[in-house]
């Protein structure tokens, strides 16, 4: 629990200061691409997040590897990990800013359910009509469902949508109870 207070709260301390400074969008980018330096350099990862090497020597290769390359902000916000010992939070905090832009530009992000692969345009057409039904633009990623017998569930923050063939049976199932007088 303490690890997503500290991912939400540096995030978010990330996220305004961007907007303060008119950077969202480059210090994402710049995030983003800290982290991928991180990833393919797993060697220089566990550096920076080894306690027994000093924060003085860490900023000192963060600052040969950085400086100039990324916006003052976010070098800075990693010298202040660094002196926190928050440094191996630092892919979570991107997420938390992340989804605190994409709150902000109105974007939405949620998962298809489906027995087999849906094509790109079928996705795309699932989007746009979500994006009608919840007012903001929705993002889809497909995955494998095949308990479903055929047609699609969506979930979209938090909200599911059932359109699969097993929720109309059940429905017809329910329909001709009640029909007949029957109870649940």
């Amino acid at each position: 629990m303490a690890e997503l207070t500290i991912d939400l709260t540096y995030g978010t301390a990330l996220f305004d200061a961007a907007c303060e400074a008119g950077k969202k969008e480059q210090i994402l980018e710049e995030a983003n691409q800290v982290l991928a330096i991180f990833e393919q350099e797993p060697d220089l990862s566990a550096f920076i997040n080894y306690p027994a090497i000093s924060a003085q020597e860490k900023k000192a290769v963060i600052n040969n590897i950085f400086e100039g390359r990324i916006c003052d902000e976010l070098l800075n916000f990693i010298y202040i990990l660094i002196d926190k010992r928050r440094t191996m939070h630092f892919e979570k905090m991107i997420k938390v800013y992340k989804k605190l832009a994409d709150k902000e530009n109105g974007v939405s992000y949620g998962t298809v359910y489906s027995v087999e692969p849906l094509s790109v345009e079928h996705i795309a057409e699932l989007e746009q009509e979500a994006s009608k039904l919840f007012a903001s633009n929705v993002k889809l990623a497909n995955e494998l469902d095949p308990k479903l017998m055929g047609g699609v569930k969506l979930l979209i923050d938090g909200r599911m949508i059932d359109m699969s063939i097993r929720k109309k049976f059940s429905d017809l199932k329910n329909s001709i109870r009640f029909d007949q007088g029957g109870t649940k």
